[in-house]
This record gives structure tokens, C-alpha cells and sequence, in this order.
């Protein structure tokens, strides 16, 4: 491992690698030397990304699949093992936000978002350790957000998940240490990403009023948040497990 590329020879999934965090967190670990599968459900700007990854001269490749579904979740990391030989580290970023009181929320958009951000959470961590204990290493990051570190009005079956993905992360810890397998979580504040978006038109003033109550002022970059959970999977971080990092600029400090 070169001090330029600190993930040289490291094989890596990122799931919801098609926009947003993902995305960027993928440009940022081809970067520093990882090959890559990607995963997402649309395949249009998996193969965008893919390509323009592959150009530059990265190992990457790509696969389509609902983190919701346990033969899509299997099947990626199958294909994982079977295209680069071994798994080392996997980036679980799929997920879905959700605006409104909790009395609001309908019952289906609730199933849905526990569907994808805490059983698909659990899915990817099931299959990846299936592969990373037969080695007897690994190294995998989850998202979650600062909303599963504190709670505000407006976002509650989110902040649900996000909590919940918290506490996937500390039990795998314990479930999976003794194996060689390492697994954190990372917690972003506002990032400028297709979702943020979103929040802005639900919640009018709402990620202002975040922005103006952090210490840096600022909005992160997927960028910023990349560099993090490259750190994490890298063997800089090889005795951080169970850690639950804020990549928020100060806001929950």
C-alpha cells in the first residue's frame, strides 16, 4: 500500500453508487487504488459512472440490484467474488429520506423506507460477512445520517432508520470482530446531493437553519464524505470498529 493510494489492491463494493455520496465516495476510492463493484437500481448512471471510472484507468464494474431484495443483495456479491476474486471492504449507502409528521407518513412509504434503509442495510451486511469470515478479513461502512444521532420535527420515520442503522452497526461489530471484520458507521450532516434537494422543497428553511447552527458554516461534499469512509476501510482505521463518525461539520459537537 502507497501513501498515494492507501486502498491499492483492495477490492471494494459501493452500494447506491449511481448519484449523491455514492457516487463521489467511488470516484474517491478509485482514486486511491481500489477496484470497485458498483451497485444501484437505475443502471443508466451506474454505466455512466462506470465508464467514466474505467477511462480513467480504474478497475470498476458494475451491477444493478434492490438492496431490499435477498437473492439482488446475494447475487452482487457473488458476482463481487466471482469478477475480482475477494471482497475487502463494501461502502453501504443505499437509501431513501422521507419528509412529514409521523401521524402523516402512509403506512406503504414507511414499509418502504424500513425496507431500504434498515433491512437493506442489514441484507448487504449478511452477504458481505458471509465472504469476509471465510477470509478472515474485511472492513465495511455504513450510512446513516445526524438524524440517527439526534431527533427534529419533520423526518421521524427517517431518523427511525437512521437510528437503526446505528444499531446494526455496534451489534455487527460484536458479531463479527472476532473474525477480522470491521465494521463502522459514518454519520453525514447536510451534503450537497440530490437529496438535500428534496429536503429543501419539503422542508422550506430547514437545511438553511442547519447550515447557520454548524460550526463550519457550511454544507459538506460527497467528496468530504468519501475521503472519511475511505479512511475507514483503509488499514489506517485497522483498529476503529463499532465507531459512529459525524461527517457534519461540528453540528452534533
Amino acid at each position: 500500500m502507497s501513501t498515494a493510494e492507501p486502498l491499492a489492491g483492495k477490492v471494494i463494493v459501493v452500494v447506491g453508487a449511481s448519484a449523491g455520496i455514492g457516487a463521489d465516495t467511488a470516484r474517491v476510492l478509485a482514486g486511491d487504488g481500489a477496484a470497485l463493484m458498483l451497485v444501484a437500481r437505475t443502471e443508466a448512471p451506474l454505466a455512466a459512472l462506470t465508464e467514466e471510472l474505467a477511462a480513467a484507468g480504474h478497475d470498476v464494474a458494475y451491477r444493478t440490484g434492490d438492496v431490499s431484495s435477498a437473492a439482488d443483495v446475494g447475487s452482487v456479491v457473488d458476482a463481487t467474488v466471482a469478477r475480482f476474486g475477494r471482497l475487502d471492504g463494501a461502502f453501504n449507502n443505499a437509501a431513501m429520506t422521507q419528509a412529514g409528521r409521523l401521524d402523516a407518513v402512509p403506512e406503504a412509504d414507511f414499509d418502504r423506507i424500513m425496507a431500504v434503509n434498515v433491512k437493506g442495510t442489514w441484507l448487504c451486511l449478511r452477504e458481505e460477512v458471509r465472504v469476509m469470515e471465510r477470509q478472515g478479513f474485511g472492513s465495511i461502512v455504513n450510512v446513516s445520517s445526524i438524524g440517527g444521532l439526534r431527533g427534529s420535527s419533520g423526518m421521524g420515520a427517517y431518523q427511525a432508520t437512521k437510528h437503526a442503522v446505528i444499531g446494526l452497526t455496534r451489534t455487527a461489530a460484536h458479531d463479527f470482530g472476532p473474525s477480522g471484520v470491521r465494521v463502522n458507521v459514518i454519520a453525514p450532516g447536510p451534503t450537497e446531493t440530490p437529496m438535500l434537494d428534496q429536503l429543501r422543497q419539503a422542508i422550506p428553511g430547514g437545511v438553511e437553519a442547519r447550515i447557520n447552527s454548524t460550526p463550519l458554516r457550511k454544507v459538506g461534499t460527497g467528496t468530504e464524505v468519501g475521503a472519511t469512509v475511505g479512511f475507514l476501510l483503509s488499514d489506517r482505521a485497522s483498529h476503529l470498529s463499532g465507531v459512529v463518525l459525524p461527517v457534519d461539520g461540528g453540528f452534533v459537537a
